[in-house]
Protein backbone atom coordinates (compact mmCIF):
# COMPACT_ATOMS: atom_id res chain seq x y z
CA UNK A 1 0.00 0.00 0.00
CA UNK A 2 1.43 3.60 -1.03
CA UNK A 3 1.53 6.30 1.40
CA UNK A 4 0.56 9.50 0.91
CA UNK A 5 0.44 13.09 2.70
CA UNK A 6 -2.94 13.87 4.49
CA UNK A 7 -3.27 17.29 2.72
CA UNK A 8 -2.63 15.41 -0.52
CA UNK A 9 -5.33 13.12 -0.13
CA UNK A 10 -7.63 15.79 1.45
CA UNK A 11 -7.24 17.41 -2.46
CA UNK A 12 -7.67 14.35 -4.01
CA UNK A 13 -11.13 13.84 -2.19
CA UNK A 14 -11.98 17.68 -2.57
CA UNK A 15 -12.22 17.38 1.67
CA UNK A 16 -11.93 19.96 4.09
CA UNK A 17 -9.03 18.65 6.12
CA UNK A 18 -8.97 19.56 10.09
CA UNK A 19 -5.99 19.11 11.98
CA UNK A 20 -2.39 18.33 10.60
CA UNK A 21 -1.60 18.49 7.22
CA UNK A 22 1.71 17.09 6.86
CA UNK A 23 0.16 13.26 8.38
CA UNK A 24 1.37 10.44 6.44
CA UNK A 25 -0.73 7.90 5.87
CA UNK A 26 0.48 4.55 5.56
CA UNK A 27 -2.38 2.29 5.60
CA UNK A 28 -6.36 2.20 6.17
CA UNK A 29 -7.55 0.57 9.11
CA UNK A 30 -11.40 0.26 11.01
CA UNK A 31 -12.35 2.19 14.02
CA UNK A 32 -11.39 -0.55 16.62
CA UNK A 33 -8.15 -1.67 14.71
CA UNK A 34 -6.70 1.46 13.54
CA UNK A 35 -3.02 2.68 14.47
CA UNK A 36 -0.61 5.44 14.02
CA UNK A 37 0.00 6.31 10.37
CA UNK A 38 -3.94 4.97 9.82
CA UNK A 39 -7.03 6.66 8.35
CA UNK A 40 -10.47 5.24 9.60
CA UNK A 41 -13.89 6.21 8.63
CA UNK A 42 -17.34 6.85 10.03
CA UNK A 43 -20.32 6.32 7.95
CA UNK A 44 -22.49 4.90 11.02
CA UNK A 45 -23.41 7.43 13.49
CA UNK A 46 -23.81 4.78 15.86
CA UNK A 47 -19.88 4.18 16.10
CA UNK A 48 -19.38 7.78 17.01
CA UNK A 49 -18.69 6.61 20.38
CA UNK A 50 -15.38 4.93 19.08
CA UNK A 51 -13.90 8.26 18.20
CA UNK A 52 -12.69 9.19 21.64
CA UNK A 53 -10.60 5.53 21.73
CA UNK A 54 -9.69 5.15 18.14
CA UNK A 55 -6.04 5.47 17.56
CA UNK A 56 -6.11 6.65 13.90
CA UNK A 57 -3.79 9.58 12.39
CA UNK A 58 -7.02 10.67 10.60
CA UNK A 59 -10.83 9.98 10.30
CA UNK A 60 -13.02 10.72 7.64
CA UNK A 61 -16.44 12.09 8.76
CA UNK A 62 -19.47 14.15 7.90
CA UNK A 63 -19.34 17.60 9.73
CA UNK A 64 -22.11 16.38 12.18
CA UNK A 65 -19.34 14.05 13.69
CA UNK A 66 -16.74 16.40 13.47
CA UNK A 67 -17.21 17.96 16.94
CA UNK A 68 -16.50 14.11 18.55
CA UNK A 69 -13.36 14.16 16.67
CA UNK A 70 -9.97 14.55 18.83
CA UNK A 71 -7.48 13.64 15.37
CA UNK A 72 -7.17 15.17 12.34
CA UNK A 73 -9.94 14.88 10.20
CA UNK A 74 -11.10 15.09 6.59
CA UNK A 75 -14.53 16.32 6.44
CA UNK A 76 -16.93 14.85 3.43
CA UNK A 77 -20.71 14.41 2.64
CA UNK A 78 -20.32 10.83 2.61
CA UNK A 79 -17.78 9.13 4.50
CA UNK A 80 -18.31 5.84 2.84
CA UNK A 81 -18.15 6.51 -0.65
CA UNK A 82 -14.59 8.72 0.22
CA UNK A 83 -13.47 5.35 1.77
CA UNK A 84 -13.75 3.88 -1.84
CA UNK A 85 -11.45 6.60 -2.87
CA UNK A 86 -8.80 6.25 -0.62
CA UNK A 87 -8.93 2.92 -1.48
CA UNK A 88 -8.38 2.88 -4.84
CA UNK A 89 -5.85 5.45 -4.03
CA UNK A 90 -4.22 3.65 -1.87
CA UNK A 91 -4.64 0.16 -3.63
CA UNK A 92 -2.12 -2.53 -2.90
CA UNK A 93 -3.19 -4.96 -5.85
CA UNK A 94 -0.11 -6.13 -7.81
CA UNK A 95 0.19 -4.67 -10.78
CA UNK A 96 1.20 -7.16 -13.43
CA UNK A 97 4.16 -6.28 -15.72
CA UNK A 98 3.72 -6.10 -19.92
CA UNK A 99 4.44 -9.48 -20.70
CA UNK A 100 3.21 -12.02 -22.70
CA UNK A 101 4.76 -15.57 -20.96
CA UNK A 102 6.53 -17.85 -22.80
CA UNK A 103 4.46 -20.44 -21.60
CA UNK A 104 0.98 -19.03 -22.72
CA UNK A 105 -0.73 -21.01 -25.66
CA UNK A 106 -1.23 -18.27 -28.28
CA UNK A 107 -2.92 -19.19 -31.93
CA UNK A 108 -1.11 -17.06 -34.54
CA UNK A 109 -4.55 -16.25 -36.22
CA UNK A 110 -5.17 -13.65 -33.40
CA UNK A 111 -5.60 -9.74 -33.05
CA UNK A 112 -3.22 -8.45 -30.15
CA UNK A 113 -3.07 -4.68 -29.08
CA UNK A 114 -0.51 -2.70 -27.31
CA UNK A 115 0.75 -3.34 -23.83
CA UNK A 116 -0.53 -6.95 -22.72
CA UNK A 117 0.13 -9.18 -20.23
CA UNK A 118 -0.89 -12.99 -20.93
CA UNK A 119 0.33 -15.28 -17.96
CA UNK A 120 1.64 -18.66 -18.35
CA UNK A 121 -0.48 -21.50 -19.21
CA UNK A 122 -3.33 -19.48 -21.10
CA UNK A 123 -4.41 -20.78 -24.19
CA UNK A 124 -6.16 -18.28 -26.35
CA UNK A 125 -7.82 -19.79 -29.49
CA UNK A 126 -7.86 -18.71 -33.06
CA UNK A 127 -10.03 -15.44 -33.83
CA UNK A 128 -9.68 -14.00 -30.43
CA UNK A 129 -9.18 -10.09 -30.53
CA UNK A 130 -7.76 -8.46 -27.33
CA UNK A 131 -7.42 -4.43 -27.39
CA UNK A 132 -5.02 -1.99 -25.01
CA UNK A 133 -3.98 -2.83 -21.63
CA UNK A 134 -5.56 -6.49 -21.39
CA UNK A 135 -4.22 -8.08 -18.53
CA UNK A 136 -5.03 -12.18 -18.58
CA UNK A 137 -3.88 -13.79 -15.13
CA UNK A 138 -2.32 -17.71 -15.65
CA UNK A 139 -4.26 -20.79 -16.46
CA UNK A 140 -7.14 -18.66 -18.74
CA UNK A 141 -8.91 -19.57 -20.97
CA UNK A 142 -9.88 -17.47 -24.12
CA UNK A 143 -12.40 -19.66 -27.06
CA UNK A 144 -12.67 -18.80 -30.50
CA UNK A 145 -13.65 -15.61 -31.94
CA UNK A 146 -13.82 -13.84 -28.32
CA UNK A 147 -13.01 -9.97 -28.14
CA UNK A 148 -11.56 -8.47 -25.01
CA UNK A 149 -11.94 -4.80 -24.66
CA UNK A 150 -9.11 -2.16 -23.84
CA UNK A 151 -8.12 -2.20 -20.06
CA UNK A 152 -9.95 -5.29 -18.95
CA UNK A 153 -8.08 -8.20 -16.66
CA UNK A 154 -9.13 -11.10 -16.14
CA UNK A 155 -7.33 -12.54 -12.84
CA UNK A 156 -6.17 -16.38 -12.97
CA UNK A 157 -7.99 -19.50 -14.40
CA UNK A 158 -11.19 -17.54 -15.91
CA UNK A 159 -12.60 -18.92 -18.86
CA UNK A 160 -14.09 -17.71 -21.72
CA UNK A 161 -15.73 -19.48 -24.13
CA UNK A 162 -16.03 -18.71 -27.79
CA UNK A 163 -17.92 -15.72 -29.04
CA UNK A 164 -17.87 -14.04 -26.53
CA UNK A 165 -17.92 -10.40 -26.11
CA UNK A 166 -16.33 -8.66 -23.11
CA UNK A 167 -15.99 -4.50 -23.23
CA UNK A 168 -13.64 -2.01 -21.85
CA UNK A 169 -12.29 -1.77 -17.93
CA UNK A 170 -13.92 -5.12 -17.13
CA UNK A 171 -12.51 -7.16 -14.24
CA UNK A 172 -13.34 -10.52 -13.69
CA UNK A 173 -12.18 -12.87 -10.38
CA UNK A 174 -10.68 -16.20 -10.44
CA UNK A 175 -12.97 -19.23 -11.47
CA UNK A 176 -15.40 -17.37 -13.28
CA UNK A 177 -16.42 -19.10 -16.40
CA UNK A 178 -18.38 -17.08 -19.35
CA UNK A 179 -20.48 -18.51 -22.48
CA UNK A 180 -20.75 -22.26 -21.03
CA UNK A 181 -23.99 -23.87 -22.28
CA UNK A 182 -27.33 -22.74 -21.18
CA UNK A 183 -29.52 -25.32 -19.61
CA UNK A 184 -31.35 -26.49 -22.37
CA UNK A 185 -32.91 -29.95 -23.16
CA UNK A 186 -35.92 -31.89 -24.29
CA UNK A 187 -37.56 -35.29 -24.27
CA UNK A 188 -37.40 -37.67 -26.55
CA UNK A 189 -39.80 -40.28 -24.25
CA UNK A 190 -37.48 -41.24 -21.17
CA UNK A 191 -34.43 -39.64 -22.47
CA UNK A 192 -33.10 -36.10 -22.56
CA UNK A 193 -32.06 -34.57 -26.10
CA UNK A 194 -29.66 -31.34 -25.80
CA UNK A 195 -30.48 -28.10 -27.13
CA UNK A 196 -27.24 -26.88 -28.59
CA UNK A 197 -26.85 -23.17 -26.97
CA UNK A 198 -26.64 -20.96 -30.83
CA UNK A 199 -26.11 -17.30 -28.95
CA UNK A 200 -23.49 -15.75 -27.01
CA UNK A 201 -22.92 -13.21 -24.01
CA UNK A 202 -21.87 -9.76 -24.18
CA UNK A 203 -20.95 -7.77 -21.72
CA UNK A 204 -20.53 -4.11 -21.88
CA UNK A 205 -18.13 -1.55 -19.98
CA UNK A 206 -16.72 -1.16 -16.74
CA UNK A 207 -18.73 -4.19 -15.54
CA UNK A 208 -17.02 -6.33 -12.34
CA UNK A 209 -17.61 -10.19 -12.11
CA UNK A 210 -16.70 -11.93 -8.79
CA UNK A 211 -15.16 -15.57 -8.49
CA UNK A 212 -16.69 -18.86 -9.61
CA UNK A 213 -19.69 -17.05 -11.14
CA UNK A 214 -21.48 -18.63 -14.29
CA UNK A 215 -22.67 -16.80 -16.84
CA UNK A 216 -24.44 -19.47 -19.07
CA UNK A 217 -24.66 -17.87 -23.56
CA UNK A 218 -28.24 -18.07 -25.12
CA UNK A 219 -30.40 -20.74 -26.79
CA UNK A 220 -30.48 -18.53 -29.74
CA UNK A 221 -30.47 -14.98 -28.82
CA UNK A 222 -27.68 -13.45 -26.92
CA UNK A 223 -27.08 -12.84 -23.00
CA UNK A 224 -26.60 -9.60 -22.21
CA UNK A 225 -25.17 -7.64 -19.29
CA UNK A 226 -25.55 -4.21 -19.25
CA UNK A 227 -22.27 -1.17 -18.89
CA UNK A 228 -21.70 -0.54 -14.93
CA UNK A 229 -23.10 -3.56 -13.65
CA UNK A 230 -21.61 -5.38 -10.95
CA UNK A 231 -21.82 -9.26 -9.80
CA UNK A 232 -20.62 -11.09 -6.67
CA UNK A 233 -18.98 -14.14 -6.26
CA UNK A 234 -20.84 -17.64 -6.97
CA UNK A 235 -24.08 -16.37 -8.97
CA UNK A 236 -24.95 -18.15 -11.47
CA UNK A 237 -26.35 -16.19 -14.68
CA UNK A 238 -28.59 -18.44 -16.95
CA UNK A 239 -29.33 -18.26 -20.88
CA UNK A 240 -30.91 -15.12 -22.76
CA UNK A 241 -30.72 -13.08 -19.10
CA UNK A 242 -30.62 -9.74 -19.82
CA UNK A 243 -29.27 -6.84 -16.94
CA UNK A 244 -30.11 -3.50 -17.19
CA UNK A 245 -26.85 -0.91 -16.61
CA UNK A 246 -25.24 -0.47 -12.65
CA UNK A 247 -27.77 -2.95 -11.38
CA UNK A 248 -25.82 -4.70 -8.77
CA UNK A 249 -26.31 -8.50 -7.82
CA UNK A 250 -24.70 -10.22 -4.68
CA UNK A 251 -23.47 -13.48 -3.77
CA UNK A 252 -25.16 -16.73 -4.45
CA UNK A 253 -27.96 -14.88 -6.67
CA UNK A 254 -29.45 -17.83 -9.24
CA UNK A 255 -31.17 -16.36 -12.14
CA UNK A 256 -33.53 -18.50 -14.43
CA UNK A 257 -32.91 -18.32 -18.06
CA UNK A 258 -35.17 -15.10 -19.85
CA UNK A 259 -35.01 -13.11 -16.77
CA UNK A 260 -35.12 -9.17 -17.84
CA UNK A 261 -33.75 -7.19 -15.19
CA UNK A 262 -33.88 -3.40 -15.41
CA UNK A 263 -31.06 -0.25 -14.51
CA UNK A 264 -29.81 0.51 -11.07
CA UNK A 265 -31.65 -2.91 -9.12
CA UNK A 266 -30.29 -4.12 -6.33
CA UNK A 267 -30.55 -8.23 -6.11
CA UNK A 268 -30.06 -9.29 -2.29
CA UNK A 269 -27.48 -12.12 -1.81
CA UNK A 270 -29.02 -16.12 -2.25
CA UNK A 271 -32.53 -14.72 -4.17
CA UNK A 272 -33.10 -16.60 -6.64
CA UNK A 273 -35.24 -15.33 -9.82
CA UNK A 274 -37.50 -17.40 -11.76
CA UNK A 275 -37.21 -17.92 -15.47
CA UNK A 276 -39.04 -15.44 -18.20
CA UNK A 277 -40.28 -12.56 -15.61
CA UNK A 278 -39.40 -8.95 -15.91
CA UNK A 279 -38.53 -6.64 -12.91
CA UNK A 280 -38.55 -3.31 -13.64
CA UNK A 281 -35.28 -0.08 -13.00
CA UNK A 282 -34.86 0.78 -9.45
CA UNK A 283 -36.09 -2.46 -7.59
CA UNK A 284 -34.83 -3.56 -4.47
CA UNK A 285 -34.75 -7.06 -3.94
CA UNK A 286 -33.52 -8.04 -0.16
CA UNK A 287 -31.50 -11.04 0.10
CA UNK A 288 -32.98 -14.88 0.30
CA UNK A 289 -35.93 -13.59 -1.82
CA UNK A 290 -37.81 -15.72 -4.08
CA UNK A 291 -38.71 -14.03 -6.83
CA UNK A 292 -41.59 -15.67 -8.88
CA UNK A 293 -43.95 -12.87 -10.69
CA UNK A 294 -42.82 -10.01 -12.77
CA UNK A 295 -42.32 -6.90 -10.90
CA UNK A 296 -43.45 -3.61 -12.34
CA UNK A 297 -43.50 -1.22 -10.12
CA UNK A 298 -39.81 0.60 -8.65
CA UNK A 299 -39.36 -0.09 -4.54
CA UNK A 300 -37.92 -2.18 -2.49
CA UNK A 301 -39.22 -6.65 -2.32
CA UNK A 302 -39.27 -9.11 0.23
CA UNK A 303 -40.25 -12.88 0.96
CA UNK A 304 -38.96 -15.18 3.42
CA UNK A 305 -39.75 -16.05 7.16
CA UNK A 306 -37.20 -14.19 9.34
CA UNK A 307 -35.28 -16.78 11.67
CA UNK A 308 -36.69 -17.67 14.81
CA UNK A 309 -36.14 -19.95 18.02
CA UNK A 310 -36.83 -23.42 16.34
CA UNK A 311 -39.49 -24.62 18.42
CA UNK A 312 -41.34 -20.89 17.63
CA UNK A 313 -40.85 -21.78 14.17
CA UNK A 314 -42.06 -25.14 14.11
CA UNK A 315 -45.22 -23.47 15.36
CA UNK A 316 -44.89 -21.05 12.55
CA UNK A 317 -44.41 -23.28 9.75
CA UNK A 318 -47.56 -25.70 11.96
CA UNK A 319 -49.83 -22.81 10.79
CA UNK A 320 -48.90 -21.90 7.36
CA UNK A 321 -49.66 -25.35 6.61
CA UNK A 322 -53.05 -24.74 7.77
CA UNK A 323 -53.87 -21.54 5.82
CA UNK A 324 -56.08 -23.25 3.18
CA UNK A 325 -58.65 -24.95 5.57
CA UNK A 326 -58.44 -21.38 7.76
CA UNK A 327 -59.13 -19.73 4.47
CA UNK A 328 -62.13 -22.18 3.44
CA UNK A 329 -63.60 -22.12 7.04
CA UNK A 330 -63.53 -18.09 6.83
CA UNK A 331 -65.23 -17.85 3.32
CA UNK A 332 -67.77 -20.11 4.86
CA UNK A 333 -68.81 -18.07 7.57
CA UNK A 334 -68.68 -15.10 5.56
CA UNK A 335 -70.57 -16.78 2.85
CA UNK A 336 -73.17 -17.65 6.03
CA UNK A 337 -73.16 -14.12 7.51
CA UNK A 338 -73.94 -12.81 4.14
CA UNK A 339 -77.29 -14.91 4.11
CA UNK A 340 -78.41 -13.45 6.92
Amino acid sequence: MISIRLSDLAQQLDAKLHGDCNIMITGIASISSAKEGHITFLADNRLRDKLSSCHASAVVLTKKNLPFCTSSALVVENPYLAYARIVQLMNAIPKELENISSKAVISKDTNLGQRLTIGANTVIESGVILEDDVIIGPGCFVGKNTHIGAGTRLWANVTLYHDVYIGKYCFIQSGTIIGSDGFGYTKDNDNWVKLPQLGCVIIENRVEIGACTTIDRGTLDDTHIGNGVIIDNQCHIAHNVLIGDNTAIAGGVIMAGSVIIGRYCMIGGASVINGHIEICDKVIVTGMSMVIRSITKSGIYSSGIPLQPNKKWRKTAALVMTISDMHKRIKAIEQKLLKK
